[in-house]
This record gives structure tokens, sequence and C-alpha cells, in this order.
């Protein structure tokens, strides 16, 4: 399994990388149509995409994480939850036009089942029996 190192000192894998790769996309093309600021986010968005990445390297799940509309766990808090909602609204079905790989990859990730949730103390990466 390859890494992928994200900000100073975490490393996520590629599932996850990925999934920051849409995220940070659909942000993009989300505030370049509504706050007319590109190729980066603005000072309203980058609070947004800087909570996402920090729930992307945390998350419980690893690399075997689903979509968020999947997951049993919401690790966002209302509010975020709220503004992520928006934002995918808007650019979901534009990302097939805009980013086909993405989209297609994130469609065909939130068809995957979501896995149990991890138990207290094991590794999200290690195989259970």
């Amino acid at each position: 399994m390859s890494t992928v190192t994200v900000g100073r000192v975490r490393t996520i894998g590629r599932r996850r990388a990925r999934e920051l790769a849409t995220i940070r996309a659909m942000l993009r093309m989300y505030c370049a149509d509504h706050h007319g600021v590109a190729p980066e986010t603005c000072a309203e968005c980058a609070p947004l995409l800087a909570y996402a990445t920090r729930r992307l390297e945390r998350c419980v799940f690893g690399d075997a994480k689903p979509t968020c509309a999947n997951c049993r766990v919401h690790c966002y808090s209302a509010a975020m939850r709220d503004q992520v909602r928006t934002v995918m609204r808007y650019a979901g079905p534009r990302m097939l036009l805009r980013h086909p790989v993405l989209g297609i990859a994130h469609l065909i990730d939130g068809r995957r089942p979501a896995p149990e949730l991890p138990k207290k103390g094991a590794s999200p990466n290690c195989a259970t029996d």
C-alpha cells in the first residue's frame, strides 16, 4: 500500500488521498462559482477544506473508509456537515464533467458497503478474524 503525506507529518493511503482530492476539487468548484475565487479556495472555504482534511486523516476506518453518506460514524460537527452537504449538492453533479475520473471513482466508492466499526484499541488497517 502506498501512502501520501498530508500536512507536516500525517500520511494517508491512496484511497483517502483520492477522497481528499475529490473534496478539494468539489470545494474549489463551489468556491469558484459562488465566491469568484479560483484556482484556490477563499478565506470562507479554506477552513472547511482544512476541517475535511483533518477528518480524513483521523478516520477510524483508515483506507477502508466508506463515503460519508454511507458512514456509520458521523465525525463532522453539525455546522460543518451542513456546509459540506451544500458543497457536494452543488459540485457532485458537475464532477462527471469537470473531473470525470474522481467523479466516477466517488460513485463507485459510494456503492461499497460500509465496514463494521473497528474495535477500540484495534488498528484500522488490521484484518480481524
